[in-house]
């Protein structure tokens, strides 16, 4: 049977019948939009209205504000007077300087960021720290709730203890013995990134020492340290080209859950009695025994199946000291043999003490193996570091505000801290010249000089915090300052490293592609913005503060 073709009439209610279903989508659609931006711009008077109210109640903050931006565009036209990859804190000199006076001011990145307190006075920052302990985002030890943060830090404290630390000696002394040998094979072979090298060697520590697992990172790149790496190449402050790249939440959540789950199959693989060591080693093999102790006298650790929220919350804690021991570690000692390169006379009294320590004639690492409370009689050593992580500081700390704290600025003003956040500047309360004497100056001494000395400066002031302070400070800080005397201890007599950024700059020029280079000719392109205090080694966005170009360097021997 031939089918019937329609009528006209049945084709016009077809077509206006569409008709009616498009003005509906489009009209749904245009609703939803409209719906939208009335809701976004409703939070955002909401928001603005608040940082008004501030600003008139007297809380400091820097000229531009707006209503619709905020500080967004003040924000972003100081990090365009910097290099491209400087970190961001550096925008904020020009304003720690202009608020001299209250030492701290609000800046309104919103919707980028919740308005933020930026705190460059130690006294604040012992308000938000240690008077208020004001709370942290997620879910690890230095931001967890009162009564979690003292179950896993009691079961991480013996780990970390002092005691535990030195018997772990002799592991970082095997990790360094390598990177000896990666640096003797890099003397007088031209330039090279030191930050890498410097980075190979923190993971493979943090992980002997966190898990005792040996990843041979310094020859060869496990993956669990190309995971971590790509996580810090897809991290940024304030990088729009990262931050609106679609992917790095894709990138950061598959390379982190990944992670997880190897660590997790680690953690959890069963083991017979007679493979388990007698004694337990790691930092994580403690806290597990800790763990078992607590739940069962009698349950042994090959038995035990953990629960889910422990796996997951020990694995936020293997993974924030695995980030921490690594990235910043790797930072610091770079930018130690950076400040003892630039310092001739604190690099000949570190040797001199080093000398008197462990001799002229016998090595270094043998001695550290069947003594490792030698590092306690290197004094002059320990504050080179310290002073470099003043001078340096690999992080800042962030804290929510909450309802019922406020802070006291300088000048008296109450500061409610309800919907902000407060971030204590390490860099700018490190270098606080009201506190500091020649606060910009390296001096290594003034960690050495008796109370009354004019370098002297009282811990209960707040103003060193590279660890941070409180109940919550870096519970790896022992770990972290005993890796880096060993460094120190077995590298800085026979090695010499000293930038060659100029010569890097050579490298990079010669080997720019055509277009680059006739564009450069042509006047096209612009020099790069220099850094404040004209640093060349400057730190970068990159997450722990890394030097910028990642450290190019030539090394020598002595």
């Amino acid at each position: 049977m031939a089918m019937m073709e329609p009528s006209r009439d049945d084709v016009k209610a077809i077509e206006h019948s569409d008709a009616m279903t498009n003005q509906k989508i489009v009209f749904t659609v245009g609703a939803s939009l409209f719906s939208a931006i009335v809701y976004v711009l409703h939070i955002g008077y909401q928001r603005r209205s608040r940082i008004y109210r501030l600003r008139k109640q007297g809380v400091a903050m820097p000229p531009g504000w707006s209503w619709w931006f905020g500080h967004l565009r003040v924000l972003h036209q100081k990090l365009q007077q910097l290099p491209p990859d400087a970190n961001v804190y550096m925008a904020m000199e020009d304003m720690v300087s202009d608020h001299a006076d209250a030492e701290v001011f609000l800046m309104d990145l919103w919707p980028v960021f919740a308005p933020t307190l930026m705190i460059s006075s130690p006294e604040i920052a012992m308000q938000a720290s240690v008077k208020y302990d004001l709370p942290k985002p997620r879910d690890h030890l230095i931001t967890m709730n009162e009564q979690q943060w003292k179950m896993w830090r009691s079961l991480f404290s013996s780990g970390f203890s002092a005691g535990h630390m030195l018997s772990l000696v002799p592991t970082i002394v095997d990790s360094v013995e390598v990177f000896c040998e990666i640096l003797r094979e890099r003397v007088d072979k031209g330039v090279f990134q030191l930050d890498d090298m410097a980075a190979n060697l923190a993971m493979d520590i943090i992980t002997k020492t966190t898990l005792d697992t040996d990843l041979n990172n310094q020859r060869s790149e496990h993956e669990i340290s190309h995971a971590l790496n790509t996580i810090l190449d897809w991290h940024s402050f304030w990088g729009p080209r990262i931050l609106l790249n679609p992917l790095r939440p894709v990138v950061q959540w598959y390379y982190g859950r990944k992670r997880f789950e190897e660590m997790k199959r680690e953690t959890a693989t069963p083991t017979s009695n007679a493979d388990r060591p007698k004694k337990a080693k790691s930092v994580v093999a403690l806290a597990l025994e800790q763990y078992i102790a607590s739940q069962s006298h009698t349950t042994s650790l090959p038995d035990l199946q953990l629960d889910t929220s422990f796996a997951a919350i020990a694995s936020n804690q293997i993974r924030l000291f695995i980030f921490a021991g690594n990235d910043t570690t790797a930072a610091t000692i770079v930018y130690t043999y950076h400040l003892l390169s630039l310092h001739p006379s604190a690099l000949s009294t570190l040797r001199a003490e080093l000398d008197s320590v462990f001799g002229t004639s016998a090595p270094v690492a043998p001695q550290l193996r069947a003594n490792s409370a030698l590092l306690n009689q290197c004094a002059y050593t320990l504050a080179v570091i310290k002073e470099t992580l003043r001078l340096y500081p690999p992080a800042s700390s962030l804290r929510e505000g909450t309802r019922a704290v406020s802070l006291v600025d300088r000048n008296g003003t109450a500061i409610p801290t309800e919907g902000l956040n407060a971030t204590l500047m390490h860099r700018f309360i490190h270098s606080n010249a009201r506190v500091w004497p020649r606060a910009l100056d390296f001096l290594p001494e003034r960690w050495l000089v008796a109370p009354g000395h004019a370098l002297h400066v009282p811990a209960a002031r707040g103003a060193y915090r590279p660890f941070e302070l409180g109940p919550r400070n870096c519970i790896g800080q022992t770990l972290v300052l005993n890796e880096l005397r060993v460094v120190l201890a077995m590298t800085a007599r026979t090695f010499h490293v000293a930038p060659a950024y100029e010569e890097w700059d050579a490298i990079c020029a010669a080997n720019q592609g055509v277009a680059r280079t006739l564009a450069t000719k042509l006047g096209l392109t612009r020099d790069a913005p220099k850094p404040p205090r004209g640093e060349r080694a400057y730190q970068t966005s990159r997450s722990g503060a890394h030097p910028a170009e990642r450290y190019p360097c030539r090394v020598t021997l002595v």
